[in-house]
C-alpha cells in the first residue's frame, strides 16, 4: 500500500496578487523537493504547468495539492522537513484558515493515482466521522491495512 494526501488552502487573495508571491515564488522549488524527497510516488499537477494551482476543482479561491507517498513517515519527513517547513510556518499570511479539515490521508494500493472525486470524498469523511483509517491526518494515522 502507499499513502495518499490532499491538502486544501483557501486563498486570501487572488494567486497572481503581490500578496501571494512569496508563496507562489517558492512553488518550483517546494515541489522539487517533494519530488527528490524519499518515499516520494506522485504528485498532481495542471496542463499549465508544474504545479496544480490552476485546478480549481471547489471554487476559484481554493487551490488543491494532491499526493502519494510510500509511507506516513516518508510524507511526515517532507512536510516538516527543512524546505517544505518554511512555507507551512507563513501559511497564514497566504491563506484563511479553514473551518473544515483542509488534509486527508488515506491509503491506496501500489499503482493507484487517486482523483479529485476521490480526494473530496476522503476530506468530506474526516469532517463528518474524524480521523477513521479511511481518512486521517498525520497527527492521528492508522497503520497500513493487512
Amino acid at each position: 500500500m502507499h499513502l495518499a494526501q490532499v491538502n486544501v488552502a483557501r486563498l486570501l487573495a487572488p494567486i497572481e496578487s503581490p500578496r501571494l508571491s512569496g508563496f507562489v515564488r517558492r512553488l518550483d522549488e517546494v515541489n522539487a523537493a517533494a519530488e527528490a524527497a524519499p518515499g516520494f510516488v506522485w504528485r498532481l499537477t495542471s496542463d499549465s504547468g508544474n504545479d496544480a494551482t490552476a485546478l480549481r476543482p471547489w471554487g476559484d479561491d481554493v487551490i488543491v495539492n494532491m499526493s502519494v507517498w510510500e509511507s506516513v513517515e516518508a510524507l511526515r519527513d517532507y512536510v516538516y522537513g527543512a524546505q517544505h517547513v518554511l512555507v507551512l510556518r507563513r501559511r497564514r499570511e497566504w491563506f484563511h484558515l479553514l473551518g473544515a479539515p483542509h488534509l486527508a490521508v488515506w491509503w491506496v494500493p501500489v499503482g493507484h493515482v487517486p482523483g479529485l472525486d476521490e480526494a473530496r470524498e476522503r476530506l468530506d469523511l474526516l469532517e463528518r466521522e474524524g480521523p477513521t483509517p479511511l481518512a486521517f491526518t498525520l497527527r492521528q494515522p492508522f497503520p497500513e491495512p493487512a
